[in-house]
């Protein structure tokens, strides 16, 4: 797993790129490839890798102004911060994405 701002290995971060509109900050692109990342590690529990794939899909709603999208995904995501059965990889992925999205507020 890696954290935001970093490329995968398996190829570039214009191959991988969810759907978000392109006229989005590169910034929450990056965030939203780490939520993709984290959504597809099978070493976290599947409610959490459901809800990494929420607030993904939170923060791509092109129709939705930034601010409400970034704190639906924050949403999603402090709830998911707070499971007992996450490992600490996860927990830290998942911190250091909220950080991510919070400065943009």
């Amino acid at each position: 797993m890696t954290v935001p701002g970093s490329v995968s290995s398996s190829g570039s971060a214009a191959a991988a790129s969810p759907a978000v509109p392109e006229t989005e900050a590169p910034a929450i692109v990056r965030i939203v490839e780490s939520l993709a990342q984290l959504a597809d590690d099978t070493s976290v529990p599947r409610n959490v890798r459901r809800g990494a794939q929420a607030a993904k899909e939170e923060l791509s709603k092109p129709r939705v102004a930034l601010d409400v999208r970034i704190a639906s995904a924050v949403y999603v995501l402090d709830d998911l911060a707070n499971d007992p059965n996450l490992p600490t990889h996860g927990r830290t992925a998942i911190w250091s994405i909220i950080s991510s999205l919070e400065s943009f507020q």
